[in-house]
């Protein structure tokens, strides 16, 4: 098994000595020459000061000037450590103080000077633990020798290029993926082989291909992990079903995808059921693919899954996180199929309340899957449709002859729907709220049926619902979506939050959705801008903020004309989400009592290694304190909550777990981050594409950000953001007031505010960058005297990036 520093040194827990063995054991080392590589980084790690080594095992020396991050650099050359923890510090690197380290590589840095309250702390780099840059995408030159200038200017390097002599000869001039074979060894420069010629530059390259070979997404799986999924069962066994609850008999739905082919539909990992109990309460059945039973811990696939950590949509290209006999076969739950699942049966009054629940092992069949838009058609079969996506024909509405054979589905759908709004307002009562952001790029009336570009961008914006749940910005997101793809939402979330109880109730280990609060500075800065546009925004309490306040300032913005740019403005206050081993606040979901992803695990390691702690239960859990003990309680059960006084897993399967979700939230976090990146990224290659067709056109525009070398501005028929350099103002020079968020002309007092209109023309378009600049033709507003001396010019240096 190929291994980091960071895998390594994330064996070492506490201040435990660790035998060898164990890390052999732990890191798969099975065949002689990882032996060797493990032995060369313990003597390494000891040689350095990082391990110390006593009667044969190795502990981890704890240093208290000594933090992890990850390095963010410019292309100036200076860089930053992000530490992990974001109320630390970021610590500034010279590049003499880089050691051979990477943008975006995970570093250990000593800290060699403190910080002050103008100044970061500085540091330099110890080690370097895991690099980010296993490929990079370079233009190929040849002078002397050939040699690979990266296209990222962050990358302060030439990469010496050993490849066959003819490649290299053809590649000259050309954009390659570059595979590292070499890092950078004392005055030595790196070494790669071009792995992939991509095109006579970024504009003739495949999009797909410059976004994978930028984050470095396999689409392909290895030889070994293809032949251990091949290995994999068939269909359900009989041996399978044992200690397994039977919900065949149920009437089990999916609805998920834009096809009402569940072959072309996103992974199916989620189904429901709902029926009434006897009392005339609803039992809710989520029911989630059973991955845990395929995918063993440490196994091939599992390695494989946890290096990916998501999948990644990037339009019709998927990288999945599992290989197609998982993800589309074995734990895809297609209809008329036994599929093994693990269940969350959930009591609810009619308002939304849970009374109780319960987690199963269960072996399921599903009846019908529904695309969303037939499930939408189910809800309003007896009206008009209100909500359609388009007439595009990919993604037609049903017919009403395809509406009449899911009249069996009727009155579930109906009744989950009512349900889901139930649990929606409850949602509500706790203060969370939605964003209302646009989904969609390319309108129709613009551009037409005839534009491949915008329909093609069309396509990729309807598969943007990867997950049934709150998303990645952590916060619910209102737009275009069908209210059938909000209504399964809401049942999402709730099994979420009821597995993350559960888990807290037993102790045992588990990995955390966390959404931390806004910074409170942040939060007045955005009412600060808010004011200055009109609308007046209080905090219930001025020391603190709550989603109440949030709920509050999305209703004020949504009777505003400027929403737009508001929501943007707040969105830019929210925290990012991340994963954690410990329960924590979800600001977006208003919730304090822990929230956690189990719901996909086909798609998300997090989701899978939840599904693991729940076998755990199932097969290791103690229901009584000892065996003279008669009285038992139910561990699968929400019963068993306060009922327990002992350790319920033994205690090497909880330290176990403990230790692989420990030394994993973070690089989960950081896959997520990448796979966001990376949709991003093609996401404004294709924008970019576009724009550059409509070189010299002209638009309608709002302002979305002031700086002081220019301003941003939204296309509103498109919402494509370009910015409008301050140097292509001829009219007047224009000074820049940063509280009011806006440049003023000295003479002529014109003036840009952000949420201001205007008209722009498209002057250029890098595509690689993505880099759309705008030339300012009319708008804006007109400013008074006391606007040129309200605050004073704000005399910051123009920056260029």
């Amino acid at each position: 098994m190929e291994f980091s520093i960071a895998t390594l040194l994330a064996s070492f827990a506490d201040d435990k000595l660790v035998a060898p063995k164990a890390l052999e054991k732990k890191l798969d080392c099975k065949d002689e020459q990882s032996l060797r590589k493990l032995q060369i980084a313990l003597d390494a790690l000891e040689k350095i000061g990082i391990l110390v080594k006593e009667r044969g095992r190795y502990r981890r020396v704890q240093e208290d000037d000594v933090v992890s991050g990850k390095l963010r650099c410019s292309s100036k050359g200076f860089c930053f450590a992000i530490q992990d923890d974001e109320d630390a510090e970021d610590i500034y690197i010279r590049e003499c103080h880089l050691n051979t380290a990477w943008n975006g590589d995970r570093v250990l840095v000593r800290i060699t000077k403190e910080g002050s309250r103008r100044r970061s702390p500085e540091g330099e780099v110890r080690l370097i633990l895991e690099r980010a840059n296993s490929s990079v995408l370079a233009r190929v030159k040849h002078e002397e020798e050939y040699r690979a200038v990266p296209l990222d200017d962050r990358l302060l390097f030439e990469i010496d290029l050993k490849s066959d002599e003819a490649i290299l000869a053809n590649a000259v001039d050309y954009l390659v993926n570059v595979e590292i074979l070499r890092y950078p060894l004392g005055q030595h420069r790196p070494m790669g082989r071009i792995a992939k010629v991509l095109g006579s530059d970024a504009e003739a390259a495949a999009d797909t291909d410059i976004v994978c070979c930028k984050h470095g997404l396999p689409l392909a799986f290895s030889e070994m992990v293809l032949e251990a999924a091949k290995g994999l069962p068939a269909k359900v066994r009989k041996t399978d079903l044992k200690g397994r609850l039977d919900l065949r008999s149920l009437l089990t739905v999916t609805i998920d995808g834009y096809s009402q082919d569940i072959s072309k539909a996103q992974a199916v990992d989620d189904a429901l059921s709902l029926e009434r109990t006897p009392e005339g309460h609803w039992r809710l059945g989520v029911h989630i693919a059973d991955v845990a039973s395929y995918v063993a811990p440490n196994s091939a696939i599992d390695r494989a899954a946890q290096r990916r950590g998501t999948s990644v949509y990037l339009g019709d290209v998927v990288v999945p996180m599992l290989p197609d006999r998982l993800s589309e076969q074995l734990c895809c739950l297609t209809p008329e199929q036994d599929r093994l699942a693990v269940s969350v049966l959930m009591t609810l009054t009619e308002d939304g309340q849970l009374l109780e629940y319960e987690l199963q092992p269960t072996v399921i069949s599903v009846d019908y899957h529904l695309s969303y838009q037939q499930a939408q058609a189910v809800l309003e079969r007896n009206a008009p449709i209100s909500v359609a996506l388009d007439d595009d024909s990919s993604y037609p509405l049903p017919s009403a002859d395809e509406i009449e054979v899911l009249k069996p589905t009727f009155e579930l759908v109906d009744n989950v729907y009512t349900l889901s709004q139930a649990l929606k307002n409850k949602r509500h009562e706790r203060g969370a709220f939605e964003l209302n952001l646009p989904e969609k790029l390319f309108p129709r009336e613009h551009g037409g049926e005839s534009d491949d570009t915008a329909t093609a961008l069309d396509k990729y914006l309807l598969t943007k619902f990867h997950y049934d749940d709150e998303g990645a910005l952590g916060s619910m997101v209102v737009s275009s979506a069908l209210p059938a793809h909000s209504m399964v939402v809401e049942l999402m979330l709730l099994a979420n939050h009821a597995v993350a109880r559960h888990l807290q109730a037993l102790e045992l280990p588990g990995i955390y959705r966390v959404h931390r609060t806004p910074d409170p500075a942040d939060v007045q800065e955005l009412m600060k801008l808010a004011s200055n546009m009109g609308i007046n925004l209080v905090l219930e309490n001025e020391e603190e903020v709550h989603p109440h306040d949030y709920q509050r300032f999305t209703s004020q913005f949504a009777e505003s004309e400027a929403e737009r740019v508001l929501t943007y403005l707040l969105l830019s206050t929210l925290r990012p989400a991340v994963y954690s081993a410990l329960p924590g606040t979800h600001f977006g979901l208003a919730l304090t009592d822990g929230y956690t992803h189990f719901t996909s695990p086909v798609r998300r390691y997090p989701d899978l290694l939840v599904q693991r702690v729940l076998h755990a239960i199932f097969e290791h859990g103690r229901d009584r304190r000892s065996t003279r003990v008669k009285e038992s309680v139910n561990l699968r059960h929400s019963s068993c909550h306060g009922q327990i006084g002992w350790k319920v897993l033994p205690p090497e399967v909880q330290s176990e777990l403990e230790a692989q979700i420990n030394s994993l939230v973070i690089h989960l976090t950081e896959r997520e981050r990448v796979a966001l990146e990376a949709e991003a990224d093609l996401e404004g290659l294709k924008k970019a594409e576009f724009m550059k067709a409509h070189t010299g056109s002209t638009f309608h525009g709002l302002i979305t950000g002031v700086q002081s070398y220019g301003f941003f501005v939204e296309i509103e028929e498109l919402l494509v953001e370009g910015l409008v350099h301050v140097s292509s103002l001829k009219d007047d020079w224009y000074e820049y007031r940063s509280r009011q968020q806006k440049l003023v002309g000295r003479k002529n007092r014109k003036q840009y505010r952000l949420g201001d209109r205007v008209e722009v023309q498209v002057k250029s378009v890098d595509y690689y960058r993505q880099q759309i600049d705008l030339v300012a033709v009319g708008g804006g507003s007109q400013g008074t005297d006391d606007d040129i001396d309200d605050d004073g010019p704000d005399f910051e240096e123009d920056e260029t990036e």
